[in-house]
């Protein structure tokens, strides 16, 4: 939800449930208004329907390839650098300030971290061709906006998903579109 015009509030990197009342003075005015986006129409009062990234995620957000138990995971190594990078994009909840800070109500930020957290993992490359295309795919299909790189979603993730995950999809996009 929006607090005082700041999806979450005006805590940096911080989630409305995360956020105390001690962060305002006494006497002041708390303004707390529902998420503004068409992908997320209001149900009642605060609540919105974020079943759009639901959906978004169903479309390919997930490794349908046999990965091995638990015991093969040191079988495939994965270079640190790689392995931090997919951990931080991993981070995303979800939450949707993205969406609502954006003046075109882009879910650009959320779904490159989908796409990024996999495209980043050997496991993950199998499909990330199949992927990309079909997240960005459902993304549009959903009615979200498209990315102006103003970079309010960056500034509002309380995970602190960098706009280098939107390069990141935008590259895959970009090479699954010209190699089939």
């Amino acid at each position: 939800m929006f607090i005082n015009g700041r999806p979450h509030g005006p805590v940096k990197g911080t989630t409305t449930c995360q956020l105390h009342m001690r962060s305002f003075k006494d006497g002041d005015t708390i303004v707390v208004e529902p998420w503004r986006a068409k992908a997320f129409p209001v149900v009642k009062d605060l609540v919105v329907d974020r079943s759009a990234f639901d959906r978004v995620i169903a479309s390919g957000g997930f490794i349908s390839v046999n990965a091995g138990n638990a015991q093969d995971a040191n079988n495939i190594p994965i270079p640190k650098p790689d392995a931090d990078k997919a951990f931080d994009v991993a981070a995303c909840i979800g939450c949707g300030a993205c969406v609502a800070t954006c003046k075109n109500s882009s879910a650009m930020l959320f779904v490159s971290a989908k796409v990024s957290q996999l495209a980043l993992l050997p496991q993950g490359r199998v499909e990330a061709t199949a992927r990309v295309k079909e997240m960005v795919a459902q993304m549009d299909k959903e009615g979200f906006g498209n990315c102006s790189n103003t970079g309010a979603c960056e500034i509002e993730c309380p995970k602190g998903i960098s706009l280098e995950s939107i390069a990141r999809m935008n590259r895959e996009f970009y090479v699954a579109n010209i190699t089939e």
